[in-house]
């Protein structure tokens, strides 16, 4: 009865509604990717740091991978390369067919690294925005492959990476994406399940907001308006909250933008379903 009753509690909880992480290699308008702080001074380190972008940013993601172990082999402290090379791994986990043998297996081994590097990387730099962003992407991930109480213990420390993240760097328009979606799967756990989660398991479900689900997302697409992941997330915020035009236009926005992800075509195609399943009722 309880892995009935829980089983929604984190699965899938914010990972599937995240652009690809590709897609991220995009946000830095200065600098480096994902270190605006970060120049190209011609050194051996700097080019090989930008060489991994180049490579990530063409979906060589082993290629970039070795670049970025290069870079560790004389500076294991690299807070820039360990936060990328978690990246990496996340990758290499979503990359694993479901269908393959042991792919479970393998995608928890994938996440497992990534934790392992973004825990590096925070302890590398406590103050970088990306070390705490992809412990709260690795951990996600985890969850979605974990026990239910493992899930429902990891659902805190999702939301401590993530405000970490914004605490960091407030405009790192993707942590308020997966806060925004966190908000909204904790709200939607119903109070019999959190009273069973505390009979069964002993332990608290996080309370969630729809109205923080709402707030978070609509910043992140103030932040990056052109991710479609944001407008379809913020669709399904709106229709929990009843709020059905807001939902429509959310939607709409999802489909009119050009794609920029390489998974953005499922996302418009959840948001395609969902328009037209709010037009049935």
């Amino acid at each position: 009865m309880g892995q009935r009753v829980f089983h929604f509690v984190l699965i899938c909880m914010f990972v599937a509604g995240l652009p690809g992480m590709a897609g991220i290699a995009e946000a830095a308008e200065e600098g480096r990717i994902g270190c605006p702080r970060c120049k190209n001074d011609g050194s051996q380190m700097s080019i090989r740091l930008q060489k991994a972008d180049d490579l990530y940013a063409a979906f060589k993601t082993k290629e970039a991978l070795g670049e970025l172990q290069k870079v560790l082999e004389v500076d294991p402290q690299n807070h820039e390369a360990l936060s990328k090379i978690a990246r990496v791994y996340v990758d290499f986990g979503d990359m694993v067919p479901e269908g393959a043998p042991d792919s479970k297996e393998k995608k928890l081994s994938h996440y497992q690294k990534a934790e392992e590097y973004a825990r590096k990387a925070v302890k590398s730099d406590p103050h970088s925005t990306w070390g705490h962003f992809y412990v709260a992407v690795s951990l996600g991930k985890i969850a979605a492959l974990s026990s239910i109480s493992r899930q429902v213990e990891l659902a805190g420390e999702v939301r401590e990476a993530v405000e970490k993240a914004i605490a960091q760097d407030p405009k790192n328009g993707y942590a308020y994406h997966v806060y925004g979606i966190w908000h909204r799967r904790m709200a939607e756990i119903g109070q019999m399940s959190r009273m069973l989660a505390s009979m069964v398991l002993w332990r608290t479900i996080p309370q969630g907001s729809l109205e923080k689900s709402a707030e978070y997302l609509k910043k992140a697409i103030s932040l990056n308006p052109s991710v479609i992941a944001s407008h379809l997330e913020l669709g399904k915020s709106y229709v929990a909250m009843g709020k059905m035009q807001l939902a429509l236009s959310s939607l709409t926005t999802a489909l009119e933008l050009p794609i920029h992800f390489s998974d953005d075509p499922e996302h418009k195609k959840a948001a395609r379903q969902l328009l037209q399943e709010i037009k049935d009722r």
